[in-house]
C-alpha cells in the first residue's frame, strides 16, 4: 500500500525545525544582528571573498568542514588514543577553535543575504555553534590546565551541541538551498534584481514554502 504525503507521519525533527521556521518570537533576535551582517557584506569586494565568488558558490559550507574534522579527531583520540595521544588531542581542540573563526564570519555573511525564514534557522543554528565555541574554548583551556577528564567530558558535550548546529545547517543547505552561488548554475526563472550581477553583487532567489527553489543570493 503506497504511503499519501498528507497520511505520513511527520518526524519530529522535522516538526522542530518547521515551529523554528515560523517562530517570529526569533525575530527581534535577527533584526540586533543584522546591522552587524549588512556591515559585513557591505563591501563588494569583501562580500565577494566571504561569499565565495571565486569558486562559484558558498565557501562557508567547505570551511565547516575544518571545526568539525579537528574537533572530531580530538574525541577520537580522547576516546581510543589512549595516555600518549593527550597532547595531540588537545592541540587539535585549539586549531579547531582557530578554524572556526572564518568559518563564523562566513556563516554571518551567507546569513545576511538570505530570507527570515532562514534567518531563524540560522539563528538558532548560531546560538548552537556559539555553545559549541565556549563548551571547546572551556576545555582547551581545563586540558592546558591539567584537567583532563573535565576537558574530555566538556568536549563531549560539545560534540551534542555541534551534531544539533550541524543539523540545521544542513537542513539550511539541502532542505531549503540556502547558498550563494554563480549564476552558471542557475537554471530556471530564478528571481533576480536588476543590474546586479553585472555590478558583482548578490541577487536573491525567491522560494516557496515546500518546493526545492534555491534561496541564496546569486553572485
Amino acid at each position: 500500500m503506497t504511503t499519501t504525503r498528507s497520511s505520513r507521519r511527520t518526524p519530529p525533527l522535522v516538526k522542530a525545525t518547521r515551529d523554528i521556521e515560523e517562530a517570529e518570537s526569533l525575530d527581534r533576535v535577527v533584526e540586533a544582528v543584522q546591522p552587524l551582517a549588512r556591515a559585513l557584506v557591505a563591501n563588494p569586494g569583501v562580500a565577494g571573498v566571504l561569499h565565495g565568488r571565486q569558486l562559484g558558490h558558498a565557501l562557508h559550507p567547505l570551511l565547516t568542514d575544518l571545526p568539525i574534522g579537528l574537533w572530531a579527531s580530538a574525541t577520537a583520540l580522547d576516546l581510543l588514543g589512549g595516555e600518549a595521544a593527550r597532547p595531540a588531542a588537545s592541540r587539535l581542540v585549539g586549531l579547531g577553535l582557530l578554524a572556526a573563526v572564518p568559518t563564523v564570519v562566513t556563516g554571518l555573511a551567507e546569513w545576511a543575504v538570505t530570507d527570515r525564514r532562514n534567518q531563524r534557522v540560522g539563528i538558532t543554528h548560531a546560538t548552537a555553534n556559539t555553545i559549541t565555541l565556549g563548551l571547546q574554548t572551556a576545555s582547551w583551556l581545563n586540558r592546558r590546565a591539567g584537567w583532563r577528564a573535565s576537558g574530555v567530558a566538556l568536549s563531549l558535550a560539545a560534540d551534542l551541541m555541534l551534531t544539533w548546529g550541524g543539523y540545521l545547517g544542513a537542513h539550511m543547505s539541502l532542505a531549503r538551498k540556502v547558498a550563494t552561488r554563480d549564476p552558471a548554475f542557475e537554471e530556471g526563472a530564478a528571481a533576480r534584481r536588476p543590474g546586479d550581477l553585472g555590478k558583482g553583487g548578490p541577487a536573491v532567489g525567491t522560494a516557496g514554502d515546500a518546493d526545492d527553489t534555491p534561496t541564496g543570493p546569486v553572485l
